[in-house]
């Protein structure tokens, strides 16, 4: 009962506070951190176990590394090389350096220092990648060079570990209990040259296996048609291979990240990620908990200058080096300030080495406890500095890519100006430049200018909402403005401006929903195209076909649904208010909804009727020729 009772307590914390936490804009992390401070620290129901907790719960940082190694193909890790062994490399060796001074200054003896220097120069996998991914923040040039350093110090930890007791201070204390998941395990006592061997054949047996015996393995149990096992096959090969990574004193997380490039190609992969994903995601969860949890508050209180003090120079200290090096690296800014602020915090594998350290008595038990509170902290303010990314460097970067280039001088003015040379605008370019018509474009995003210019695409530089660059694209003698942006807010402001320049002008605008039809009416413009409602009913169309409609029939309703909507467009235009949906608006939308149903029922009813009259007379014919 103890166990369902504490399972209780971490569900609900979660349930409870990372909803809220995501609706604040906080993310899903804060989320996890602040409710372990509040059913840890604050509340009190839960205690010790939390260290178990935790150790049980950083094998979601091994699952979280499995998948991502699924998106990973092996070619792109190898354009990855620069990255990962310069920018990880320089990373991990300038922090540790600098912090093994340091502490040396202070005090410490230079083994300690050393010590010190490699844990705090590490930062957390679990929450930087989980932030990264959230926010859409992967794939982007910080987002890489963040996973390249990351990806470089799970790899370092395996010599750090190696070297640790080699450090020993005091007299050589034995490894405790809960570290033997990083050390040596059974094989302690092998041979160095045996051991690197042994190393060497594991990592070639997960290779082989990934690419010759999981396929069939896993082929097998696809046709069962049971979930469940695939479910299970998915964690025994995870557990499988963390289990046999742990035998031979590597880092499990770096076998399942090996593993999981090894199946990247496989035509299981999207399956394999389907069905590890909850389990990672709770796991973390469990993990941030946990970390939020075991905060000593108490020895906080006692020295809350040092300790917060330590934990901003640390924040700061990294945060340096990582902007020095995404400079020598030419990260574009908005790149740099991400990788900097996502990578200064220590990580969770700062409570392994410190536990190790101290273990082998290289650092004495007072500075463990200090700087385990130090890394806790750090990570703790991890979201919030991804926060200040999104919410002040962002905004600034935009400022930066809008002023730092001035306006294009504007050669010619012609009868048609487009706005915008997005997804949306380009096509419409496209169409009318190779039909023989001048077309002045204007975007004020220089990398997709420079893009249009290699297709033959003349795009001007400048914010179209401003009233002075429109009036530099001759927007005073203009027949036909085409306002695609990317913003709705500058979409509306683009109307109103270009009616007060020219009323006589015809305006065609892009709208992002039915809402923003009306703003866009209001705002004087003529023509109004909701961008996904074409291309979305056409998909729509498909799939009847799919589903064995006719595909005249499937157009037919297609159509029809055209027409409803439409009308529905038109009654909902006097129920529409800016402030928001009223009742009287819901009930038109209810209404409308039940009409257009009973529509397409009855248009399938007469589809029947006409589709048994047509196999009746296939049927007639085909008896007359004797088949």
């Amino acid at each position: 009962m103890e166990l369902l009772q504490d399972a209780f307590i971490y569900l609900l914390a979660a349930v409870v506070a990372v909803p809220i936490a995501n609706r604040l804009g906080l993310g899903s992390v804060l989320g996890y951190l602040l409710a372990g401070i509040v059913i840890g620290p604050l509340l009190g129901f839960i205690g010790a176990e939390t260290e178990e907790v935790k150790h049980f719960a950083e094998f979601g940082v091994v699952m979280m590394l499995f998948l991502v190694g699924l998106e990973l193909q092996p070619m792109m890790l190898w354009r990855m090389r620069t990255r990962l062994l310069g920018l990880g490399g320089m990373q991990v060796g300038i922090t540790l350096g600098l912090i093994t001074a340091i502490a040396m200054f202070f005090g410490l003896p230079w083994q300690t220092a050393l010590a010190v220097g490699m844990t705090l120069a590490l930062s957390s996998t679990a929450i930087v990648l989980q932030t990264l991914t959230e926010k859409g923040l992967m794939q982007t040039p910080g987002g890489q060079s963040s996973f390249s350093v990351l990806l470089f110090q799970d790899i370092a930890v395996i010599p750090m570990l190696a070297v640790i007791p080699l450090l020993a201070v005091n007299e050589f204390a034995p490894v405790v209990e809960n570290m033997s998941s990083h050390g040596d395990g059974p094989l302690e006592h092998v041979s160095g040259w045996t051991r690197t061997l042994l190393v060497l054949g594991v990592v070639a047996a997960i290779i082989a296996t990934g690419r010759y015996f999981i396929r069939p393995v896993f082929r097998f149990i696809a046709e069962a048609k049971l979930r469940e096992i695939f479910t299970a096959a998915a964690l025994l090969l995870v557990i499988g291979i963390a289990l046999l990574m742990d035998l031979v004193g590597l880092s499990p997380a770096l076998g399942t990240f090996l593993a999981g490039v090894v199946l990247s190609s496989s035509e299981y992969r999207h399956e394999l990620e389907s069905d590890i994903e909850p389990f990672k995601g709770l796991l973390l969860g469990l993990f941030f908990i946990s970390v939020g949890a075991g905060i000593d508050f108490e020895l906080l209180f006692r020295n809350p200058i040092l300790i917060l003090g330590m934990a901003a120079a640390l924040i700061l200290l990294k945060m340096l080096v990582l902007l020095f090096l995404a400079r020598n690296f030419k990260l574009p800014f908005i790149d740099a300030w991400l990788f900097g602020l996502g990578l200064a915090q220590a990580g969770e594998f700062g409570f392994v080495l410190f536990g190790f350290a101290k273990a082998n008595g290289i650092i004495p038990n007072e500075i463990v406890n200090t700087l385990m509170l130090v890394v806790a902290i750090t990570m703790l303010f991890t979201p919030l500095l991804f926060i200040i990314h999104e919410r002040v460097v962002a905004r600034v970067a935009l400022k930066h890519s809008i002023h730092d280039r001035d306006d294009d001088e504007i050669e010619v003015q012609n009868k048609v100006i487009l706005a915008g040379v997005g997804r949306f605008g380009q096509v419409i370019a496209r169409l009318l430049l190779t039909n023989g018509y001048q077309v002045t474009v204007l975007d004020h995003d220089p990398q997709l200018i420079e893009q249009m210019g290699k297709t033959g695409i003349k795009t001007y530089y400048g914010d179209p909402t401003r009233p002075d660059l429109l009036h530099a694209a001759g927007v005073e003698n203009a027949e036909l403005f085409i306002a695609a942006v990317d913003s709705p807010e500058s979409q509306t402001i683009l109307v109103k401006n270009v009616v007060k320049a020219n009323p006589n002008c015809r305006i065609i605008a892009r709208a992002y929903g039915r809402h923003h039809v009306y703003e866009l009416e209001n705002a004087g413009a003529h023509i109004i195209i909701r961008e996904m409602f074409e291309s979305a009913l056409t998909a729509g169309r498909y799939a009847l076909i799919e589903l064995g409609h006719h595909a005249f029939r499937a157009a037919q309703k297609a159509r029809a649904f055209r027409r409803h909507d439409r009308q529905t467009i038109d009654l909902l235009r006097e129920h529409w208010s800016i402030e928001g949906d009223n009742q009287n608006y819901i009930d038109v939308m209810r209404i409308q909804g039940e009409e257009l149903y009973e529509i397409m029922q009855a248009d399938a009813s007469e589809a029947d009727h006409h589709m048994a009259e047509e196999i009746g007379t296939e049927t007639d014919d085909t008896d007359q020729q004797g088949i």
